[in-house]
């Protein structure tokens, strides 16, 4: 049985991570998506309303399960009995940030392994932060993330314009 954990901010989840997950969803056991609940970055939604977010975006894929974690991936991913942390890839500078960051993870725990699963060409360019950027710009995004997210990004921008 082979268990993994993607750990992410997701703020907000977009249809790119949706995708990484359940692709993942076939050829893993169990996937944890693990919530980032203290980012070092400036975020939108709280912990509670990402967790939600992609709980309600996945949850027609039953081996999925999302949940909020603190401190360092690989110990979220031995706390909850992963053997492998996910991660999706885009094109260019993903590349390089994922290699350093698979390479620490591996010193960190030598017995947990990093599997990167290509971002679909229609979801290379999608970005959190673009998303916000462009829905707080009065650009469409619906096209981009699940339909709640876009009904919560438009109501939480309402409210800060």
């Amino acid at each position: 049985m082979t268990n993994a954990i993607y750990p992410g901010t997701f703020d907000p989840v977009h249809n790119g991570h949706v995708d990484v997950a359940e692709r993942a969803s076939k050829l893993f056991d169990t996937i944890i998506v693990a919530v980032y609940d203290s980012p070092p970055k400036t975020l939108m939604f709280s912990t509670k309303e990402r967790v939600e977010l992609f709980s309600g975006s996945i949850k027609h894929v039953p081996n999925i399960k999302v949940k909020p974690f603190k401190g360092l991936a690989v110990d979220s991913a031995r706390a909850s009995g992963a053997q492998v942390i996910l991660r999706g890839l885009r094109a260019g500078s993903d590349f390089e940030i994922e290699f350093e960051m698979a390479h620490m993870w591996r010193k960190l725990a030598p017995d947990i392994d990093v599997v990167c699963i290509m971002s679909s060409l229609e979801h290379q360019f999608i970005r959190s932060s673009r998303i916000k950027e462009v829905a707080s710009l009065g650009g469409n995004v619906k096209n981009l993330v699940p339909k709640r997210v876009a009904a919560e990004l438009a109501a939480r921008i309402k409210i800060l314009q």
